[in-house]
Protein backbone atom coordinates (compact mmCIF):
# COMPACT_ATOMS: atom_id res chain seq x y z
CA UNK A 1 0.00 0.00 0.00
CA UNK A 2 1.41 3.39 -1.14
CA UNK A 3 -0.08 7.17 -0.14
CA UNK A 4 -2.56 6.63 -2.98
CA UNK A 5 -3.35 3.39 -3.70
CA UNK A 6 -4.45 0.15 -2.13
CA UNK A 7 -3.45 -3.45 -3.61
CA UNK A 8 -6.13 -5.84 -2.47
CA UNK A 9 -4.17 -9.31 -1.90
CA UNK A 10 -5.29 -13.05 -1.78
CA UNK A 11 -5.23 -14.36 1.84
CA UNK A 12 -3.10 -17.42 1.08
CA UNK A 13 -1.06 -16.95 -1.89
CA UNK A 14 -0.22 -13.29 -1.91
CA UNK A 15 -1.56 -12.41 -5.49
CA UNK A 16 -3.24 -9.55 -6.26
CA UNK A 17 -7.05 -9.36 -6.21
CA UNK A 18 -7.93 -5.29 -6.82
CA UNK A 19 -5.88 -2.21 -7.02
CA UNK A 20 -7.91 0.29 -5.50
CA UNK A 21 -7.37 4.12 -4.57
CA UNK A 22 -6.99 5.97 -1.72
CA UNK A 23 -9.37 8.49 -0.28
CA UNK A 24 -7.41 11.88 0.35
CA UNK A 25 -8.09 14.05 3.33
CA UNK A 26 -10.30 16.78 1.22
CA UNK A 27 -12.33 13.75 -0.20
CA UNK A 28 -13.14 12.51 3.70
CA UNK A 29 -13.98 16.30 4.61
CA UNK A 30 -16.43 16.08 1.19
CA UNK A 31 -17.68 12.52 3.12
CA UNK A 32 -18.72 14.23 5.70
CA UNK A 33 -19.98 17.24 4.69
CA UNK A 34 -22.38 15.12 2.26
CA UNK A 35 -23.35 13.11 5.22
CA UNK A 36 -24.18 16.40 7.46
CA UNK A 37 -26.10 17.58 4.51
CA UNK A 38 -28.38 14.34 4.22
CA UNK A 39 -29.04 14.00 8.25
CA UNK A 40 -30.42 17.50 7.88
CA UNK A 41 -32.41 17.29 5.43
CA UNK A 42 -34.35 14.69 7.12
CA UNK A 43 -34.28 10.42 6.76
CA UNK A 44 -36.73 8.42 4.50
CA UNK A 45 -39.71 7.37 5.75
CA UNK A 46 -39.74 4.12 7.64
CA UNK A 47 -41.30 2.11 4.71
CA UNK A 48 -39.21 3.24 2.29
CA UNK A 49 -35.88 2.30 4.56
CA UNK A 50 -38.06 -1.09 5.30
CA UNK A 51 -38.30 -1.62 1.37
CA UNK A 52 -34.82 -1.05 0.74
CA UNK A 53 -33.61 -3.38 3.27
CA UNK A 54 -35.78 -6.04 1.77
CA UNK A 55 -34.26 -5.66 -1.48
CA UNK A 56 -30.95 -5.73 -0.45
CA UNK A 57 -31.83 -8.79 1.70
CA UNK A 58 -32.50 -10.44 -1.60
CA UNK A 59 -29.88 -9.02 -3.25
CA UNK A 60 -26.99 -10.40 -1.19
CA UNK A 61 -28.66 -13.35 -1.26
CA UNK A 62 -28.41 -13.97 -4.74
CA UNK A 63 -25.08 -13.57 -4.79
CA UNK A 64 -24.40 -15.59 -1.83
CA UNK A 65 -21.85 -18.21 -3.28
CA UNK A 66 -19.97 -14.64 -4.68
CA UNK A 67 -19.81 -13.44 -1.58
CA UNK A 68 -18.70 -16.45 0.26
CA UNK A 69 -15.66 -16.54 -2.12
CA UNK A 70 -14.46 -12.91 -1.59
CA UNK A 71 -14.83 -13.53 2.05
CA UNK A 72 -12.34 -16.93 2.06
CA UNK A 73 -10.13 -14.54 -0.73
CA UNK A 74 -9.52 -11.25 0.91
CA UNK A 75 -10.08 -12.84 4.37
CA UNK A 76 -8.59 -16.20 4.42
CA UNK A 77 -12.00 -17.38 6.19
CA UNK A 78 -12.79 -21.16 5.15
CA UNK A 79 -14.69 -21.56 2.54
CA UNK A 80 -17.62 -23.52 4.39
CA UNK A 81 -17.58 -20.86 7.19
CA UNK A 82 -17.65 -17.86 5.04
CA UNK A 83 -21.23 -19.02 3.30
CA UNK A 84 -22.06 -19.43 6.71
CA UNK A 85 -21.38 -15.62 7.37
CA UNK A 86 -23.46 -14.69 3.86
CA UNK A 87 -26.18 -16.46 5.44
CA UNK A 88 -25.86 -14.90 8.84
CA UNK A 89 -25.55 -10.85 6.85
CA UNK A 90 -28.51 -11.90 4.92
CA UNK A 91 -30.36 -12.65 8.36
CA UNK A 92 -28.95 -9.65 10.00
CA UNK A 93 -31.22 -7.01 7.66
CA UNK A 94 -33.68 -8.85 8.32
CA UNK A 95 -33.42 -8.53 11.79
CA UNK A 96 -33.00 -4.77 11.53
CA UNK A 97 -36.13 -4.41 9.67
CA UNK A 98 -38.21 -6.27 12.48
CA UNK A 99 -36.54 -3.52 14.88
CA UNK A 100 -37.99 -0.97 12.36
CA UNK A 101 -41.48 -2.35 12.98
CA UNK A 102 -40.76 -2.02 16.50
CA UNK A 103 -39.35 1.12 17.35
CA UNK A 104 -41.49 3.87 19.15
CA UNK A 105 -41.74 6.30 21.89
CA UNK A 106 -43.84 6.14 24.81
CA UNK A 107 -46.27 8.25 26.95
CA UNK A 108 -44.65 9.66 30.03
CA UNK A 109 -47.20 10.16 32.94
CA UNK A 110 -47.41 13.68 33.52
CA UNK A 111 -50.29 13.27 36.69
CA UNK A 112 -47.43 11.95 39.42
CA UNK A 113 -47.21 15.13 41.25
CA UNK A 114 -48.76 18.29 41.12
CA UNK A 115 -46.64 20.31 39.30
CA UNK A 116 -46.80 17.80 36.14
CA UNK A 117 -50.75 18.00 36.34
CA UNK A 118 -52.44 19.63 33.06
CA UNK A 119 -50.08 18.41 31.00
CA UNK A 120 -49.07 15.05 28.63
CA UNK A 121 -46.07 13.84 27.55
CA UNK A 122 -44.74 11.52 25.35
CA UNK A 123 -41.54 10.54 23.73
CA UNK A 124 -40.34 10.40 19.59
CA UNK A 125 -37.22 8.81 19.00
CA UNK A 126 -34.55 10.66 15.85
CA UNK A 127 -31.99 9.37 14.21
CA UNK A 128 -28.83 10.44 16.17
CA UNK A 129 -27.18 11.73 13.12
CA UNK A 130 -23.59 11.45 11.38
CA UNK A 131 -22.29 7.96 12.28
CA UNK A 132 -18.40 7.00 11.19
CA UNK A 133 -17.77 3.20 11.44
CA UNK A 134 -13.86 1.61 11.63
CA UNK A 135 -14.24 -2.02 10.59
CA UNK A 136 -12.06 -5.45 11.49
CA UNK A 137 -10.76 -7.70 8.76
CA UNK A 138 -12.29 -11.03 10.26
CA UNK A 139 -15.66 -11.05 9.63
CA UNK A 140 -15.74 -8.36 6.17
CA UNK A 141 -19.22 -8.80 5.37
CA UNK A 142 -21.25 -9.32 8.88
CA UNK A 143 -18.99 -6.77 10.56
CA UNK A 144 -20.44 -4.41 8.10
CA UNK A 145 -23.78 -5.56 8.39
CA UNK A 146 -23.65 -4.96 12.23
CA UNK A 147 -22.30 -1.11 11.49
CA UNK A 148 -23.65 -0.08 8.29
CA UNK A 149 -27.24 -1.64 8.39
CA UNK A 150 -28.21 -0.33 11.70
CA UNK A 151 -27.79 3.41 10.36
CA UNK A 152 -29.46 2.80 6.89
CA UNK A 153 -32.22 1.20 9.48
CA UNK A 154 -32.29 4.23 11.26
CA UNK A 155 -32.45 6.81 9.18
CA UNK A 156 -28.54 7.72 9.77
CA UNK A 157 -25.92 8.52 6.98
CA UNK A 158 -22.90 6.64 7.86
CA UNK A 159 -19.49 6.41 6.31
CA UNK A 160 -17.32 3.01 7.39
CA UNK A 161 -14.40 2.54 7.06
CA UNK A 162 -13.30 -1.18 6.45
CA UNK A 163 -9.86 -2.78 7.15
CA UNK A 164 -6.93 -2.34 4.97
CA UNK A 165 -6.75 -5.92 3.79
CA UNK A 166 -10.67 -6.88 3.65
CA UNK A 167 -12.56 -3.50 1.85
CA UNK A 168 -13.76 -5.74 -1.21
CA UNK A 169 -16.84 -7.02 0.79
CA UNK A 170 -18.11 -3.36 2.41
CA UNK A 171 -18.18 -1.98 -1.46
CA UNK A 172 -19.91 -4.63 -2.80
CA UNK A 173 -22.19 -3.97 0.23
CA UNK A 174 -22.52 -0.10 -0.97
CA UNK A 175 -23.26 -1.21 -4.56
CA UNK A 176 -26.16 -3.07 -3.31
CA UNK A 177 -27.44 -0.88 -1.34
CA UNK A 178 -27.18 2.05 -3.75
CA UNK A 179 -28.70 -0.21 -6.48
CA UNK A 180 -31.55 -1.40 -3.73
CA UNK A 181 -32.70 2.22 -3.82
CA UNK A 182 -30.86 3.92 -1.28
CA UNK A 183 -30.42 7.57 -2.14
CA UNK A 184 -26.29 8.35 -3.29
CA UNK A 185 -24.53 9.53 0.08
CA UNK A 186 -26.33 7.83 2.41
CA UNK A 187 -23.81 5.04 2.66
CA UNK A 188 -19.95 6.02 2.00
CA UNK A 189 -17.02 3.77 2.19
CA UNK A 190 -13.63 5.51 3.32
CA UNK A 191 -10.32 3.72 1.87
CA UNK A 192 -8.43 6.09 3.94
CA UNK A 193 -4.59 6.07 5.51
CA UNK A 194 -4.34 6.21 9.28
CA UNK A 195 -4.06 9.63 9.91
CA UNK A 196 -6.85 10.67 7.32
CA UNK A 197 -8.74 7.83 9.44
CA UNK A 198 -8.35 9.78 12.54
CA UNK A 199 -9.54 12.83 10.77
CA UNK A 200 -12.73 11.32 9.71
CA UNK A 201 -13.45 9.43 13.03
CA UNK A 202 -12.38 12.60 14.98
CA UNK A 203 -14.28 15.68 13.56
CA UNK A 204 -17.50 17.31 15.02
CA UNK A 205 -19.88 16.24 12.72
CA UNK A 206 -19.82 12.96 13.66
CA UNK A 207 -22.95 11.88 15.81
CA UNK A 208 -21.88 8.34 16.65
CA UNK A 209 -18.57 6.48 16.24
CA UNK A 210 -18.75 2.42 15.66
CA UNK A 211 -15.65 0.54 16.38
CA UNK A 212 -14.77 -2.99 16.04
CA UNK A 213 -10.50 -4.00 16.43
CA UNK A 214 -7.96 -3.54 18.63
CA UNK A 215 -8.34 -2.42 22.46
CA UNK A 216 -5.32 -0.19 22.18
CA UNK A 217 -6.62 1.70 18.52
CA UNK A 218 -10.34 1.71 19.90
CA UNK A 219 -9.71 3.62 22.91
CA UNK A 220 -7.26 6.08 21.61
CA UNK A 221 -9.98 6.82 18.92
CA UNK A 222 -12.48 7.51 21.99
CA UNK A 223 -10.01 10.07 23.61
CA UNK A 224 -9.81 11.45 20.52
CA UNK A 225 -13.59 12.43 19.65
CA UNK A 226 -14.84 15.42 19.41
CA UNK A 227 -17.42 16.45 22.48
CA UNK A 228 -20.93 15.21 22.18
CA UNK A 229 -20.00 12.25 19.91
CA UNK A 230 -21.32 8.79 21.20
CA UNK A 231 -19.68 5.37 20.57
CA UNK A 232 -19.64 1.96 21.26
CA UNK A 233 -16.04 -0.02 20.97
CA UNK A 234 -15.84 -3.63 20.09
CA UNK A 235 -12.22 -4.95 20.80
CA UNK A 236 -11.47 -9.20 22.21
CA UNK A 237 -10.40 -10.94 24.77
CA UNK A 238 -8.77 -14.31 26.33
CA UNK A 239 -11.76 -16.12 26.44
CA UNK A 240 -11.64 -18.72 29.87
CA UNK A 241 -13.78 -21.78 29.61
CA UNK A 242 -14.02 -24.26 32.63
CA UNK A 243 -14.49 -27.82 32.62
CA UNK A 244 -15.96 -29.66 35.38
CA UNK A 245 -17.87 -33.01 33.99
CA UNK A 246 -19.64 -33.38 30.65
CA UNK A 247 -21.38 -36.30 29.87
CA UNK A 248 -20.50 -35.68 25.91
CA UNK A 249 -16.72 -35.68 26.44
CA UNK A 250 -15.86 -36.22 23.00
CA UNK A 251 -18.80 -33.91 21.56
CA UNK A 252 -17.01 -31.29 24.09
CA UNK A 253 -13.37 -31.87 22.72
CA UNK A 254 -14.33 -31.50 18.94
CA UNK A 255 -16.49 -28.40 20.33
CA UNK A 256 -13.43 -27.24 21.92
CA UNK A 257 -11.19 -27.27 18.66
CA UNK A 258 -13.45 -25.86 16.68
CA UNK A 259 -13.91 -23.14 18.94
CA UNK A 260 -10.65 -21.98 19.26
CA UNK A 261 -9.64 -23.00 15.81
CA UNK A 262 -12.14 -21.35 14.08
CA UNK A 263 -10.65 -18.97 11.81
CA UNK A 264 -7.64 -19.93 12.44
CA UNK A 265 -8.37 -18.33 16.10
CA UNK A 266 -8.92 -14.84 14.71
CA UNK A 267 -12.31 -14.48 16.08
CA UNK A 268 -12.58 -11.96 19.43
CA UNK A 269 -13.96 -14.63 21.54
CA UNK A 270 -12.16 -17.78 20.21
CA UNK A 271 -11.66 -20.03 23.53
CA UNK A 272 -8.40 -19.25 24.93
CA UNK A 273 -7.88 -20.83 28.25
CA UNK A 274 -9.21 -23.96 29.03
CA UNK A 275 -9.67 -24.71 33.06
CA UNK A 276 -9.27 -28.81 33.53
CA UNK A 277 -9.36 -30.63 36.87
CA UNK A 278 -5.82 -31.69 37.50
CA UNK A 279 -6.26 -35.75 37.11
CA UNK A 280 -7.94 -35.06 34.04
CA UNK A 281 -6.13 -31.91 32.41
CA UNK A 282 -3.05 -34.32 30.62
CA UNK A 283 -5.95 -36.40 29.26
CA UNK A 284 -8.14 -33.96 28.24
CA UNK A 285 -5.43 -31.85 27.05
CA UNK A 286 -4.13 -34.92 24.63
CA UNK A 287 -7.88 -35.02 23.31
CA UNK A 288 -8.47 -32.05 22.18
CA UNK A 289 -4.61 -32.69 20.37
CA UNK A 290 -5.91 -35.94 18.86
CA UNK A 291 -8.59 -33.76 17.17
CA UNK A 292 -6.75 -30.79 16.30
CA UNK A 293 -4.04 -32.90 14.52
CA UNK A 294 -6.82 -33.77 12.02
CA UNK A 295 -7.50 -30.00 10.72
CA UNK A 296 -6.57 -29.27 7.55
CA UNK A 297 -5.19 -25.83 6.61
CA UNK A 298 -4.46 -24.19 3.75
CA UNK A 299 -6.26 -21.84 1.43
CA UNK A 300 -9.57 -20.95 2.26
CA UNK A 301 -10.99 -21.07 -1.12
CA UNK A 302 -10.48 -24.86 -0.86
CA UNK A 303 -13.69 -26.71 0.33
CA UNK A 304 -11.37 -29.03 2.43
CA UNK A 305 -9.71 -26.60 4.11
CA UNK A 306 -10.59 -26.73 8.14
CA UNK A 307 -8.10 -23.55 8.81
CA UNK A 308 -7.09 -21.03 6.60
CA UNK A 309 -4.28 -18.94 6.50
CA UNK A 310 -3.77 -16.12 8.98
CA UNK A 311 -4.43 -12.34 8.02
CA UNK A 312 -0.66 -10.90 7.52
CA UNK A 313 3.04 -12.58 7.48
CA UNK A 314 3.30 -10.42 10.41
CA UNK A 315 1.25 -12.51 12.58
CA UNK A 316 2.64 -15.67 11.31
CA UNK A 317 5.42 -14.20 13.08
CA UNK A 318 3.79 -13.27 16.11
CA UNK A 319 2.49 -15.93 17.21
CA UNK A 320 5.73 -18.15 16.63
CA UNK A 321 7.29 -15.51 18.97
CA UNK A 322 4.74 -15.68 21.54
CA UNK A 323 4.42 -19.77 21.41
CA UNK A 324 8.10 -19.84 21.79
CA UNK A 325 8.24 -17.64 24.60
CA UNK A 326 5.52 -19.81 26.53
CA UNK A 327 7.25 -23.16 26.05
CA UNK A 328 10.61 -21.44 27.50
CA UNK A 329 8.78 -20.40 30.18
CA UNK A 330 7.57 -23.83 31.17
CA UNK A 331 4.39 -24.67 28.71
CA UNK A 332 4.25 -28.27 27.56
CA UNK A 333 3.70 -28.53 23.58
CA UNK A 334 0.60 -31.49 23.13
CA UNK A 335 0.79 -30.94 19.43
CA UNK A 336 1.67 -28.02 16.86
CA UNK A 337 3.89 -24.79 17.32
CA UNK A 338 5.53 -25.02 14.45
CA UNK A 339 4.98 -22.27 11.54
CA UNK A 340 3.59 -23.96 7.99
CA UNK A 341 4.70 -21.04 5.90
CA UNK A 342 4.40 -17.25 6.15
CA UNK A 343 0.36 -16.65 6.92
CA UNK A 344 0.16 -20.27 8.55
CA UNK A 345 0.19 -21.92 11.56
CA UNK A 346 0.11 -25.52 12.88
CA UNK A 347 -3.03 -26.06 15.18
CA UNK A 348 -1.48 -25.52 18.69
CA UNK A 349 -2.19 -26.93 22.46
CA UNK A 350 -0.09 -26.00 25.24
CA UNK A 351 -0.49 -27.82 28.78
CA UNK A 352 0.29 -25.40 31.55
CA UNK A 353 1.82 -22.24 30.01
CA UNK A 354 2.66 -19.99 32.57
CA UNK A 355 0.28 -17.38 33.67
CA UNK A 356 3.24 -14.20 33.07
CA UNK A 357 2.97 -16.11 28.97
CA UNK A 358 1.63 -13.71 26.60
CA UNK A 359 -0.41 -16.62 25.37
CA UNK A 360 -1.78 -16.68 29.00
CA UNK A 361 -2.53 -12.68 29.45
CA UNK A 362 -2.93 -11.54 25.83
CA UNK A 363 -5.19 -11.93 23.05
CA UNK A 364 -3.55 -14.94 21.00
CA UNK A 365 -5.58 -14.49 17.67
CA UNK A 366 -4.45 -17.34 16.41
CA UNK A 367 -4.78 -21.22 16.00
CA UNK A 368 -3.46 -21.84 19.75
CA UNK A 369 -5.13 -23.35 22.83
CA UNK A 370 -3.85 -23.68 26.23
CA UNK A 371 -4.80 -25.99 29.03
CA UNK A 372 -4.47 -25.72 32.73
CA UNK A 373 -5.04 -28.02 35.51
CA UNK A 374 -6.55 -26.57 38.56
CA UNK A 375 -7.39 -28.59 41.91
CA UNK A 376 -9.90 -26.19 43.39
CA UNK A 377 -12.41 -24.87 40.99
CA UNK A 378 -12.36 -21.11 42.52
CA UNK A 379 -8.94 -21.16 41.46
CA UNK A 380 -10.07 -21.37 37.87
CA UNK A 381 -12.61 -18.76 38.49
CA UNK A 382 -9.81 -16.89 40.12
CA UNK A 383 -7.38 -17.08 36.90
CA UNK A 384 -10.15 -16.68 34.78
CA UNK A 385 -10.90 -13.40 36.28
CA UNK A 386 -7.57 -12.41 36.74
CA UNK A 387 -7.11 -10.20 33.05
CA UNK A 388 -8.16 -6.80 32.62
CA UNK A 389 -10.15 -8.03 29.65
CA UNK A 390 -13.30 -9.46 29.87
CA UNK A 391 -16.07 -10.46 27.36
CA UNK A 392 -17.35 -14.09 26.79
CA UNK A 393 -16.62 -17.17 29.11
CA UNK A 394 -17.95 -20.43 29.66
CA UNK A 395 -18.61 -23.59 31.78
CA UNK A 396 -19.04 -27.06 31.52
CA UNK A 397 -20.53 -29.12 33.72
CA UNK A 398 -23.04 -31.73 34.38
CA UNK A 399 -23.90 -30.16 37.45
CA UNK A 400 -26.15 -27.26 37.10
CA UNK A 401 -25.99 -26.00 40.78
CA UNK A 402 -22.43 -25.78 40.23
CA UNK A 403 -22.27 -24.70 36.31
CA UNK A 404 -24.82 -21.56 37.91
CA UNK A 405 -22.54 -20.22 40.19
CA UNK A 406 -19.51 -20.59 38.39
CA UNK A 407 -21.56 -18.50 35.80
CA UNK A 408 -22.62 -16.50 38.65
CA UNK A 409 -19.34 -15.76 39.82
CA UNK A 410 -17.42 -15.32 36.36
CA UNK A 411 -16.51 -11.67 35.27
CA UNK A 412 -17.75 -11.93 31.38
CA UNK A 413 -20.59 -10.02 29.80
CA UNK A 414 -22.15 -13.24 28.88
CA UNK A 415 -21.41 -16.89 30.14
CA UNK A 416 -21.96 -20.19 28.29
CA UNK A 417 -23.33 -22.83 30.19
CA UNK A 418 -22.44 -26.30 28.13
CA UNK A 419 -21.33 -24.41 25.28
CA UNK A 420 -18.20 -22.31 23.92
CA UNK A 421 -17.42 -18.58 24.59
CA UNK A 422 -18.24 -18.27 20.39
CA UNK A 423 -21.57 -18.92 20.75
CA UNK A 424 -23.34 -15.57 19.55
CA UNK A 425 -26.67 -14.57 17.77
CA UNK A 426 -26.90 -11.48 15.76
CA UNK A 427 -30.17 -10.36 17.83
CA UNK A 428 -28.29 -10.83 21.39
CA UNK A 429 -26.46 -7.96 23.24
CA UNK A 430 -22.94 -8.74 22.86
CA UNK A 431 -20.06 -6.53 24.26
CA UNK A 432 -17.03 -6.39 26.19
CA UNK A 433 -16.43 -5.31 30.15
CA UNK A 434 -13.49 -3.79 31.16
CA UNK A 435 -10.85 -3.34 28.87
CA UNK A 436 -12.79 -5.58 26.09
CA UNK A 437 -15.38 -2.90 24.83
CA UNK A 438 -17.58 0.02 25.13
CA UNK A 439 -21.57 0.14 25.03
CA UNK A 440 -23.76 -2.70 23.70
CA UNK A 441 -23.71 -4.51 20.09
CA UNK A 442 -25.80 -6.61 18.37
CA UNK A 443 -27.64 -5.51 15.54
CA UNK A 444 -31.22 -4.15 17.44
CA UNK A 445 -29.18 -2.81 20.23
CA UNK A 446 -26.60 -0.71 17.99
CA UNK A 447 -29.68 0.48 16.36
CA UNK A 448 -30.73 1.77 19.57
CA UNK A 449 -28.03 3.40 20.01
CA UNK A 450 -28.53 5.68 16.81
CA UNK A 451 -31.60 7.02 18.12
CA UNK A 452 -31.97 9.27 20.01
CA UNK A 453 -34.92 10.43 22.99
CA UNK A 454 -36.64 13.68 22.06
CA UNK A 455 -40.04 14.31 24.44
CA UNK A 456 -42.90 17.05 23.73
CA UNK A 457 -44.87 18.10 26.73
CA UNK A 458 -48.03 19.90 25.46
CA UNK A 459 -49.55 21.96 28.15
CA UNK A 460 -53.60 21.71 28.32
CA UNK A 461 -55.55 24.54 27.42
Amino acid sequence: MNNDKLIVKQAYTGEDLKELTMHNATQVDEMLAKANSLHKAGALPAHKRIDILRKLADLVANEHEDFSRLIANEGGKPIRDARVEVTRAVNGIHIAISKIESVSGVEIPMDLSASGAGRKAFTMLEPIGVVVAVSAFNHPLNLAIHQVIPAVATGCPVIIKPAAVTPLCTLRLAELILESGLPEGWVQVALTNRENSEKLVTDSRVAFFSFIGSAKVGWYLKSKLAPGTRCALEHGGVAPLIFDSCEDEDGFVNGVVKASMYHSGQVCVSVQRVYVPKDRASEIAQKIADIANEQIVGDAINDDSDLGPLILPKETDRIEAWVNEAVAEGAKVITGAKRINNVSYEPTVLLNPSKNSKVSTQEIFGPVVCIYDYEDINDAIKDANSLDVSFQAAVFSDDVNLAMDVAKKLEASAVMINDYTTFRVDWMPFAGRKHSGYGIGGIGYTMDDMLEHKMIVIKQQ
